[in-house]
Protein backbone atom coordinates (compact mmCIF):
# COMPACT_ATOMS: atom_id res chain seq x y z
CA UNK A 1 0.00 0.00 0.00
CA UNK A 2 1.60 3.64 -0.74
CA UNK A 3 1.02 6.25 1.38
CA UNK A 4 1.08 10.12 1.13
CA UNK A 5 3.32 11.82 3.29
CA UNK A 6 3.49 15.40 3.89
CA UNK A 7 6.19 17.47 2.01
CA UNK A 8 8.76 19.07 4.93
CA UNK A 9 8.54 21.99 3.46
CA UNK A 10 4.59 22.49 3.79
CA UNK A 11 4.37 21.00 7.53
CA UNK A 12 4.52 23.95 10.53
CA UNK A 13 7.16 23.14 12.46
CA UNK A 14 9.12 23.27 9.50
CA UNK A 15 8.00 26.38 8.01
CA UNK A 16 8.13 28.17 11.96
CA UNK A 17 11.98 27.21 11.96
CA UNK A 18 13.09 28.42 8.69
CA UNK A 19 11.24 31.43 9.44
CA UNK A 20 12.92 32.62 12.62
CA UNK A 21 15.97 31.58 11.11
CA UNK A 22 15.64 33.27 8.56
CA UNK A 23 14.87 36.32 9.77
CA UNK A 24 16.97 36.81 12.34
CA UNK A 25 19.90 35.56 9.72
CA UNK A 26 19.12 38.49 7.42
CA UNK A 27 18.82 40.86 10.20
CA UNK A 28 21.46 43.59 9.98
CA UNK A 29 22.75 43.15 13.57
CA UNK A 30 23.15 39.12 12.88
CA UNK A 31 26.52 39.28 12.51
CA UNK A 32 27.10 40.86 15.97
CA UNK A 33 24.51 38.40 17.90
CA UNK A 34 25.72 35.04 20.05
CA UNK A 35 24.94 33.64 23.21
CA UNK A 36 28.82 34.24 24.57
CA UNK A 37 30.01 37.35 26.74
CA UNK A 38 32.36 37.76 23.69
CA UNK A 39 29.08 38.93 21.45
CA UNK A 40 28.38 42.60 21.29
CA UNK A 41 24.46 41.46 21.45
CA UNK A 42 24.14 38.37 23.92
CA UNK A 43 21.19 36.15 22.99
CA UNK A 44 19.30 34.02 25.46
CA UNK A 45 16.58 31.33 24.98
CA UNK A 46 16.94 30.32 29.02
CA UNK A 47 12.86 30.98 29.03
CA UNK A 48 11.97 29.22 26.54
CA UNK A 49 12.62 26.01 28.45
CA UNK A 50 10.84 27.03 31.81
CA UNK A 51 8.55 29.55 32.62
CA UNK A 52 8.90 33.09 33.46
CA UNK A 53 8.75 36.84 32.01
CA UNK A 54 12.15 37.68 32.41
CA UNK A 55 15.36 36.75 32.56
CA UNK A 56 18.45 37.95 34.46
CA UNK A 57 21.96 38.63 32.87
CA UNK A 58 24.68 38.63 35.46
CA UNK A 59 27.85 40.67 35.11
CA UNK A 60 31.27 38.98 37.25
CA UNK A 61 33.26 42.38 37.72
CA UNK A 62 37.53 41.33 36.78
CA UNK A 63 39.46 41.10 39.57
CA UNK A 64 41.37 44.40 40.81
CA UNK A 65 43.42 43.07 43.34
CA UNK A 66 47.27 42.93 43.47
CA UNK A 67 47.41 38.91 45.04
CA UNK A 68 50.40 38.31 46.95
CA UNK A 69 53.81 36.65 45.95
CA UNK A 70 56.46 34.92 46.87
CA UNK A 71 56.06 33.57 50.52
CA UNK A 72 53.36 35.73 51.63
CA UNK A 73 50.30 34.53 52.90
CA UNK A 74 47.22 34.04 50.70
CA UNK A 75 44.64 33.40 53.26
CA UNK A 76 42.99 36.18 54.57
CA UNK A 77 43.85 38.55 51.29
CA UNK A 78 41.48 36.72 49.14
CA UNK A 79 39.43 39.40 47.28
CA UNK A 80 35.47 39.41 47.24
CA UNK A 81 33.95 38.66 43.63
CA UNK A 82 31.83 41.37 42.67
CA UNK A 83 28.81 40.42 40.81
CA UNK A 84 25.57 42.13 39.22
CA UNK A 85 22.73 41.86 37.50
CA UNK A 86 20.58 42.77 34.80
CA UNK A 87 16.46 41.69 34.28
CA UNK A 88 15.63 41.57 31.17
CA UNK A 89 11.43 41.48 30.42
CA UNK A 90 9.92 39.37 27.53
CA UNK A 91 6.60 40.08 25.87
CA UNK A 92 4.30 39.02 23.59
CA UNK A 93 5.06 39.67 19.59
CA UNK A 94 2.22 39.12 16.87
CA UNK A 95 1.54 40.42 13.70
CA UNK A 96 -1.44 38.81 10.87
CA UNK A 97 -2.09 38.67 7.19
CA UNK A 98 -5.89 38.23 5.86
CA UNK A 99 -7.14 37.72 2.88
CA UNK A 100 -10.32 36.77 1.19
CA UNK A 101 -11.02 34.25 -1.43
CA UNK A 102 -11.97 36.79 -3.66
CA UNK A 103 -8.34 38.97 -4.22
CA UNK A 104 -6.15 34.82 -3.10
CA UNK A 105 -7.69 31.35 -3.72
CA UNK A 106 -5.70 29.62 -2.01
CA UNK A 107 -5.32 26.74 0.41
CA UNK A 108 -4.37 27.98 4.19
CA UNK A 109 -0.90 26.12 3.45
CA UNK A 110 -0.01 28.20 0.21
CA UNK A 111 -1.53 31.38 2.53
CA UNK A 112 1.46 30.74 4.86
CA UNK A 113 3.87 30.94 1.89
CA UNK A 114 2.01 34.06 0.09
CA UNK A 115 2.67 35.71 3.50
CA UNK A 116 5.88 34.30 5.08
CA UNK A 117 8.05 36.97 3.23
CA UNK A 118 5.76 40.18 4.42
CA UNK A 119 5.92 38.68 7.54
CA UNK A 120 9.74 38.26 7.40
CA UNK A 121 10.00 41.88 6.75
CA UNK A 122 7.86 43.42 9.14
CA UNK A 123 9.96 40.54 11.83
CA UNK A 124 13.10 42.38 10.55
CA UNK A 125 11.90 45.70 10.97
CA UNK A 126 10.75 45.64 14.67
CA UNK A 127 13.77 43.78 15.60
CA UNK A 128 15.71 46.52 14.27
CA UNK A 129 13.62 49.05 15.78
CA UNK A 130 13.80 47.39 19.29
CA UNK A 131 17.82 47.13 19.12
CA UNK A 132 18.53 50.89 18.11
CA UNK A 133 15.68 51.89 20.65
CA UNK A 134 17.64 50.01 22.86
CA UNK A 135 20.89 51.63 22.21
CA UNK A 136 19.51 55.09 22.98
CA UNK A 137 17.70 54.28 25.70
CA UNK A 138 17.69 56.09 29.13
CA UNK A 139 18.45 53.65 32.17
CA UNK A 140 15.54 51.35 30.22
CA UNK A 141 13.18 54.69 29.36
CA UNK A 142 12.72 55.69 25.54
CA UNK A 143 15.08 58.26 24.52
CA UNK A 144 11.77 60.30 23.06
CA UNK A 145 10.02 59.76 26.31
CA UNK A 146 12.80 60.25 29.23
CA UNK A 147 12.78 63.25 31.15
CA UNK A 148 15.23 65.76 31.60
CA UNK A 149 16.24 64.81 34.93
CA UNK A 150 16.69 60.89 34.06
CA UNK A 151 18.84 62.26 30.90
CA UNK A 152 20.65 64.28 33.62
CA UNK A 153 20.97 61.26 36.47
CA UNK A 154 22.32 58.97 33.36
CA UNK A 155 24.32 61.29 31.74
CA UNK A 156 26.15 61.47 35.18
CA UNK A 157 26.51 58.15 36.06
CA UNK A 158 27.61 57.54 32.24
CA UNK A 159 30.16 60.84 31.87
CA UNK A 160 33.11 58.44 31.56
CA UNK A 161 31.83 56.99 28.30
CA UNK A 162 29.44 60.00 26.99
CA UNK A 163 31.23 62.40 24.41
CA UNK A 164 29.73 65.31 23.21
CA UNK A 165 31.07 66.14 19.85
CA UNK A 166 34.95 66.07 19.82
CA UNK A 167 36.33 67.13 23.43
CA UNK A 168 35.42 65.48 27.07
CA UNK A 169 34.91 69.30 27.74
CA UNK A 170 31.67 69.59 25.85
CA UNK A 171 30.00 67.97 28.66
CA UNK A 172 28.23 70.47 30.85
CA UNK A 173 28.40 69.31 34.71
CA UNK A 174 26.27 66.40 33.18
CA UNK A 175 23.45 68.59 32.17
CA UNK A 176 22.18 66.79 28.76
CA UNK A 177 20.51 69.32 27.63
CA UNK A 178 23.59 72.48 27.84
CA UNK A 179 25.83 69.27 26.86
CA UNK A 180 23.66 69.02 23.53
CA UNK A 181 24.09 72.86 22.68
CA UNK A 182 27.36 72.70 22.75
CA UNK A 183 27.43 70.43 19.63
CA UNK A 184 28.32 72.52 16.61
CA UNK A 185 28.63 72.36 13.27
CA UNK A 186 32.77 73.40 12.98
CA UNK A 187 34.44 71.27 15.28
CA UNK A 188 31.74 68.95 16.46
CA UNK A 189 31.08 65.73 13.59
CA UNK A 190 32.05 62.49 13.67
CA UNK A 191 35.80 62.37 13.07
CA UNK A 192 38.55 60.15 12.86
CA UNK A 193 39.51 61.73 16.25
CA UNK A 194 36.58 61.59 17.62
CA UNK A 195 36.53 57.81 17.04
CA UNK A 196 39.36 57.65 18.90
CA UNK A 197 38.72 59.35 21.88
CA UNK A 198 35.93 57.51 21.81
CA UNK A 199 37.65 54.76 22.14
CA UNK A 200 39.85 55.70 24.75
CA UNK A 201 37.09 56.65 26.98
CA UNK A 202 35.74 53.09 26.65
CA UNK A 203 39.26 51.50 27.46
CA UNK A 204 39.36 53.85 30.53
CA UNK A 205 36.44 53.61 31.63
CA UNK A 206 35.28 52.20 35.02
CA UNK A 207 34.46 49.42 34.62
CA UNK A 208 35.99 49.69 30.99
CA UNK A 209 34.00 48.39 28.02
CA UNK A 210 35.19 45.28 26.64
CA UNK A 211 36.09 44.80 22.82
CA UNK A 212 34.83 42.04 21.27
CA UNK A 213 37.75 39.25 20.39
CA UNK A 214 38.53 37.81 17.26
CA UNK A 215 41.67 35.91 18.31
CA UNK A 216 43.86 36.12 21.28
CA UNK A 217 45.45 39.25 20.58
CA UNK A 218 42.74 40.64 17.90
CA UNK A 219 40.58 43.31 19.63
CA UNK A 220 37.89 45.27 17.42
CA UNK A 221 34.89 47.64 18.96
CA UNK A 222 31.74 48.30 16.44
CA UNK A 223 30.42 51.64 15.81
CA UNK A 224 26.89 52.23 14.57
CA UNK A 225 26.29 55.31 13.24
CA UNK A 226 23.23 57.05 11.59
CA UNK A 227 23.25 58.66 7.48
CA UNK A 228 24.63 62.12 8.17
CA UNK A 229 27.19 61.49 10.95
CA UNK A 230 28.31 58.45 8.81
CA UNK A 231 28.30 60.74 5.68
CA UNK A 232 30.48 63.61 7.14
CA UNK A 233 32.97 60.62 8.50
CA UNK A 234 33.15 59.53 4.75
CA UNK A 235 33.81 62.96 3.48
CA UNK A 236 36.74 63.35 6.06
CA UNK A 237 39.85 63.97 4.15
CA UNK A 238 41.96 62.07 7.31
CA UNK A 239 39.29 59.01 6.79
CA UNK A 240 39.33 59.22 2.60
CA UNK A 241 42.98 59.31 2.68
CA UNK A 242 43.52 55.78 4.97
CA UNK A 243 40.49 54.67 2.95
CA UNK A 244 42.98 55.77 0.13
CA UNK A 245 46.22 54.37 1.23
CA UNK A 246 45.03 51.30 3.44
CA UNK A 247 42.22 50.06 2.29
CA UNK A 248 41.76 46.93 -1.04
CA UNK A 249 41.99 49.48 -4.20
CA UNK A 250 39.44 49.32 -6.57
CA UNK A 251 35.62 48.61 -6.28
CA UNK A 252 35.52 46.98 -3.28
CA UNK A 253 37.14 50.28 -1.22
CA UNK A 254 34.83 51.57 0.67
CA UNK A 255 35.24 54.68 -1.41
CA UNK A 256 32.83 53.44 -3.88
CA UNK A 257 30.94 50.50 -2.07
CA UNK A 258 29.69 52.72 0.99
CA UNK A 259 30.75 49.54 3.33
CA UNK A 260 31.92 49.74 6.89
CA UNK A 261 34.95 52.14 7.41
CA UNK A 262 37.39 50.86 9.75
CA UNK A 263 39.37 53.53 11.98
CA UNK A 264 41.90 52.65 14.96
CA UNK A 265 40.62 49.60 15.83
CA UNK A 266 36.85 50.46 15.30
CA UNK A 267 34.24 48.98 12.81
CA UNK A 268 32.07 52.16 11.89
CA UNK A 269 28.82 50.53 10.42
CA UNK A 270 26.11 53.11 9.02
CA UNK A 271 22.19 52.52 9.70
CA UNK A 272 20.12 54.44 7.78
CA UNK A 273 17.81 54.30 10.55
CA UNK A 274 19.26 55.71 13.61
CA UNK A 275 18.08 59.72 13.41
CA UNK A 276 18.49 63.13 14.51
CA UNK A 277 17.55 63.97 18.37
CA UNK A 278 14.67 65.01 19.47
CA UNK A 279 14.96 69.01 20.17
CA UNK A 280 15.22 69.61 23.36
CA UNK A 281 12.43 71.62 24.77
CA UNK A 282 9.99 71.03 21.65
CA UNK A 283 12.00 73.35 19.46
CA UNK A 284 11.78 72.22 16.34
CA UNK A 285 15.36 73.40 14.65
CA UNK A 286 18.43 71.00 16.34
CA UNK A 287 19.18 69.86 19.70
CA UNK A 288 22.66 71.46 19.24
CA UNK A 289 24.16 74.52 19.43
CA UNK A 290 22.05 77.64 19.98
CA UNK A 291 18.91 74.59 19.63
CA UNK A 292 19.66 75.19 16.01
CA UNK A 293 22.04 72.31 14.61
CA UNK A 294 20.78 68.43 14.35
CA UNK A 295 22.26 65.79 16.38
CA UNK A 296 22.77 62.11 15.66
CA UNK A 297 23.81 59.71 18.06
CA UNK A 298 26.82 57.32 17.25
CA UNK A 299 27.45 54.05 19.28
CA UNK A 300 30.51 52.52 20.15
CA UNK A 301 29.96 48.89 21.21
CA UNK A 302 31.80 46.26 23.10
CA UNK A 303 31.00 43.15 24.40
CA UNK A 304 27.27 42.17 25.96
CA UNK A 305 25.91 45.97 25.06
CA UNK A 306 22.89 44.71 24.59
CA UNK A 307 20.38 41.38 25.07
CA UNK A 308 17.95 39.59 23.22
CA UNK A 309 15.89 37.14 25.24
CA UNK A 310 13.40 34.49 24.05
CA UNK A 311 10.72 32.78 25.85
CA UNK A 312 9.38 31.51 22.21
CA UNK A 313 10.68 31.68 19.04
CA UNK A 314 8.32 32.18 16.46
CA UNK A 315 4.69 30.30 16.17
CA UNK A 316 3.08 30.56 13.14
CA UNK A 317 -1.29 29.76 13.11
CA UNK A 318 -3.82 30.02 10.32
CA UNK A 319 -7.64 31.30 10.94
CA UNK A 320 -10.36 31.02 8.70
CA UNK A 321 -13.71 33.11 9.12
CA UNK A 322 -17.16 34.48 7.60
CA UNK A 323 -17.98 31.06 5.86
CA UNK A 324 -13.91 30.30 4.92
CA UNK A 325 -13.94 33.67 2.57
CA UNK A 326 -11.34 35.49 5.17
CA UNK A 327 -8.10 33.49 5.11
CA UNK A 328 -5.14 34.26 7.84
CA UNK A 329 -1.92 33.47 9.33
CA UNK A 330 -0.48 35.17 11.81
CA UNK A 331 3.17 34.81 13.29
CA UNK A 332 4.05 35.74 16.92
CA UNK A 333 6.73 35.28 19.46
CA UNK A 334 7.61 36.59 23.20
CA UNK A 335 11.21 37.95 23.24
CA UNK A 336 12.90 41.11 24.90
CA UNK A 337 15.36 43.40 23.51
CA UNK A 338 17.29 45.63 26.61
CA UNK A 339 20.69 47.59 26.75
CA UNK A 340 22.51 45.86 29.13
CA UNK A 341 23.25 48.20 32.22
CA UNK A 342 24.79 47.52 35.73
CA UNK A 343 24.85 48.96 38.94
CA UNK A 344 27.85 50.39 40.21
CA UNK A 345 26.54 51.66 43.48
CA UNK A 346 26.65 49.94 47.02
CA UNK A 347 23.47 47.78 46.45
CA UNK A 348 22.97 45.86 42.92
CA UNK A 349 21.10 48.56 40.99
CA UNK A 350 22.61 51.92 42.15
CA UNK A 351 24.05 54.26 39.42
CA UNK A 352 23.58 51.92 36.60
CA UNK A 353 26.50 52.67 33.64
CA UNK A 354 25.46 50.92 30.25
CA UNK A 355 27.86 48.08 29.82
CA UNK A 356 28.87 47.95 26.57
CA UNK A 357 28.05 50.91 24.83
CA UNK A 358 29.77 54.18 24.59
CA UNK A 359 27.57 57.18 23.36
CA UNK A 360 28.78 59.60 21.41
CA UNK A 361 26.62 62.72 19.77
CA UNK A 362 28.03 64.75 16.75
CA UNK A 363 26.75 67.44 14.58
CA UNK A 364 24.98 66.14 11.81
CA UNK A 365 23.07 68.90 9.77
CA UNK A 366 20.57 67.95 6.86
CA UNK A 367 21.98 67.86 3.24
CA UNK A 368 21.76 71.34 1.86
Amino acid sequence: MALTTAQPGLTPNQWDDKFFTDYVRESRFKKYMGTDENSIIQLKEDLTKKKGDRITIALVNELKGAGVTGNATLEGNEEALGSRSHQIAVAPLRHAVAITEWDEQKSVIDLRNAAKTMLKMWAMTKMRDAIIGALASINGVAYATSTAAQRNEWLADNADRVLFGAAKSNNAGNVHATSLANVDNTADKLTPAAISLLKRMAQTASPKIRPIRLSEDEEWYVMFAGPRAFRDLANNTVMQQANRDARTRGTDNPLFTGGALIWDGVIIREIPEIGVLTAVGNDPDGAGAALAIDVEPAYLCGAQALGIAWAQRTKSKTDVRDYEFIHGVAMSEIRGVDKLTFGTGVADLDDQKDNGVATGYFAAVADA
